[in-house]
């Protein structure tokens, strides 16, 4: 077998062998093979396409870009990089046709549109990939009736006004226009922005209508109703991202200038918007949040509330805290705080002509206040039970209080809780408030409560009236209560006065009902029994021996309508009444007092 094979092998044929000389291959006429046959001849290249022109581009972004539109042509090849990915078209499209608005994809945004896709509403970034442009517009405008006790004076405005409280009805408009502005670097849908710019001008006009002279100003000349403007910064600042903590987006952030802080939930202590510097943060996946700041007062305007342009106040408020979400019950997040207030000794006349640094009360001498805040607070719910509670203890020392006419130490607390039931579209709650008192005014130790500028929202809080109206204490240019306040500090002012704490102090117990009564209507009504703690400072001012603890009842219902079911369009109004009882009436008088208000927000 061997053999054979091998004489086959010689019969085969294969390949030309290397021995073999050129002659020989040109006489060989055995069949060709693949690795004989010749190469193929190449094709000729192709010939230069002829240069196509651009591809016109026929599809838009959906909304408003701004100053940077897209390209109008694209390269004629298949793929085109984008270097702008905010700003990429879409076919036009109508889902249902033009004959039936509303929001569907594909709709077409316009400058003047907040709702779409529009650059001045942060949607396309105008610097860069990452820098957005937020502009915010708003309109505020309030009108307000109310009666208040005031006195007809010395220089009556009608003949043969011999009571002593003259006419009380007050008319007041006011009208804020606020545009805000904002700067920002990053995608802030996934992330905390890397650093913001924000400047909110505010120009306002105001108008009071008085029936008594000595209200709208200290000169009698100037009749009973005033005309106001001012226009000043209520934000004003910079904030930046110094770090990321966490995987978690956990950031620690500083902010410096004119801005809004609120040091507890319900803006018992203070809640104001001032320049000044914040170190602020957020840890363990946003559970636990801190803030550390530091303000320097602006003196107010005194007819609008807003800040002045850069006046100093000489007054120092520093504070700090930390909060903790589901702290022991899942759903309620308990606070811890300590504030620091430092009033320097001034001297201060509002924009009206009244002194109200140092108050217009007792020796009226220049005087400071160091007083330092501790704080626990809590929000939430309980199970079923929502909760909302406050507790703060004041310590610190009055140089020299008007009313006790000697320098004071300060001890004095604060408490306040809500519990509410939901039950379908309907809140029941109930509500206490305790501020202290000072039973003994000139004893050397202050008892009675006052805030640093505070602003509550508690027991019917802007439709309450024993909380929204200022009400002026008898032959004296302090206030029983200051506009937005539940506090009798007997203070002249809580926007441009200092803290006072020899006051009589305040019970109040608050039943309250609210809820949507549609997706677009919400009601409130509240009912609060209010009573002194101690009448002593009271009894020390007027010289008036005897006072009663009660102070009346205060009944309010408010409406809040969004026609649109967005908060672009808010309608608000409320009316109030107050009864007083026998400590009001010992001051007083027995009549009644009221408020009705209507206020519009519009904002783009």
């Amino acid at each position: 077998m061997l053999c054979a094979a091998l004489v086959g092998a010689e019969n085969t044929p294969g390949p030309v062998s290397s021995e073999r000389s050129e002659g020989d291959a040109e006489g060989d006429t055995r069949p060709a093979t693949p690795r004989r046959r010749p190469a193929p001849e190449l094709p000729p290249p192709p010939a230069a396409p002829e240069p196509q022109p651009p591809v016109p581009v026929t599809e838009e972004p959906l909304g408003f870009t701004g100053g940077r539109p897209p390209p109008e042509t694209l390269p004629p090849v298949e793929q085109v990089p984008v270097p702008d990915r905010w700003r990429i078209g879409f076919p036009a499209h109508e889902r249902y046709g033009r004959q039936y608005p509303g929001e569907y994809p594909y709709t077409r945004g316009r400058w003047w549109d907040p709702y779409d896709l529009n650059a001045l509403k942060g949607d396309y970034p105008l610097l860069g990939q990452h820098t957005f442009v937020d502009l915010t517009l708003q309109s505020d405008t309030l009108v307000e009736g109310h009666r208040v006790p005031v006195p007809a004076g010395v220089s009556a405005e009608r003949a043969n006004s011999e009571q002593f409280f003259g006419k009380g009805e007050q008319l007041a408009v006011n009208q804020d226009f606020r545009v805000t502005f904002e700067l920002f670097h990053g995608d802030a849908g996934f992330k905390p922005r890397d650093w913001e710019l924000r400047a909110s001008p505010v120009f306002n006009v105001n108008y009071l209508a008085t029936r008594e002279t000595g209200l709208v100003n200290v000169d009698v000349r100037r009749g009973t109703d005033r005309v106001d403007g001012h226009v000043a910064f209520q934000e004003l600042f910079a904030d930046w991202k110094l770090a990321d903590v966490s995987p978690y987006y956990d950031v620690v952030d500083v902010r410096g200038g004119i801005q809004d802080f609120v040091s507890d939930f319900r803006g018992f202590v203070f809640a104001d918007s001032e320049p000044g510097l914040k170190l602020h943060g957020n840890y363990a996946s946003n559970r636990y949040q801190w803030n550390l700041a530091f303000f320097r007062q602006l003196e107010k305007d005194t007819n609008s509330g807003l800040n002045t342009i850069f006046k100093d106040r000489r007054q120092n408020v520093a504070i700090a805290n930390v909060f903790r979400q589901d702290t022991i019950w899942p759903g309620y997040t308990a606070q811890l705080s300590v504030h620091y207030n430092g009033d320097d000794a001034s001297r201060h006349f509002d924009e009206n002509g009244f002194l109200v640094r140092p108050a217009n009360v007792g020796d009226g001498r220049p005087h400071d206040i160091r007083v330092g805040y501790l704080g626990w607070a809590g929000d939430g719910h309980i199970g079923r039970i929502n909760v909302d509670h406050a507790v703060f203890e004041a310590i610190g020392r009055d140089s020299h209080n008007p009313i006790a006419g000697r320098a004071v130490d300060i001890n004095a607390q604060l408490a306040a809780v809500e519990l509410s039931y939901d039950r379908d579209w309907l809140r029941f709650k109930g509500s206490f408030f305790w501020a202290s008192g000072d039973r003994n005014p000139t004893d050397g130790t202050a008892r009675g409560f006052d805030a640093i500028f505070d602003d509550p929202l508690f027991a019917g809080g802007p439709f309450s009236f024993w909380q929204r109206q200022g009400i002026k204490l008898t032959d004296t240019n302090v206030n029983l209560t200051s506009p937005f306040s539940l506090l009798p500090s007997l203070r002249s002012s809580k926007n441009e006065g200092q803290a006072n704490f020899v006051n009589p102090g305040l019970f109040l117990y608050n039943a309250g009902l609210s809820g949507k009564l549609t997706p677009k209507l919400f009601c409130e009504l509240n009912a609060n029994y209010i009573r002194f703690q101690e009448t002593g400072p009271l009894q020390l001012v007027l010289f008036q021996r005897r006072i009663g603890h009660e102070v009346g009842v205060d009944y309010s219902l408010g409406l809040r309508y969004r026609p649109l079911l967005i908060d672009n369009v808010i309608l608000v109004a409320g009316l109030a009444g107050f009864t007083p009882l026998g400590g009001f009436q010992d001051i007083y008088g027995a009549r009644t007092l009221w408020q009705a208000f209507a206020a519009a927000t519009l904002t783009f």
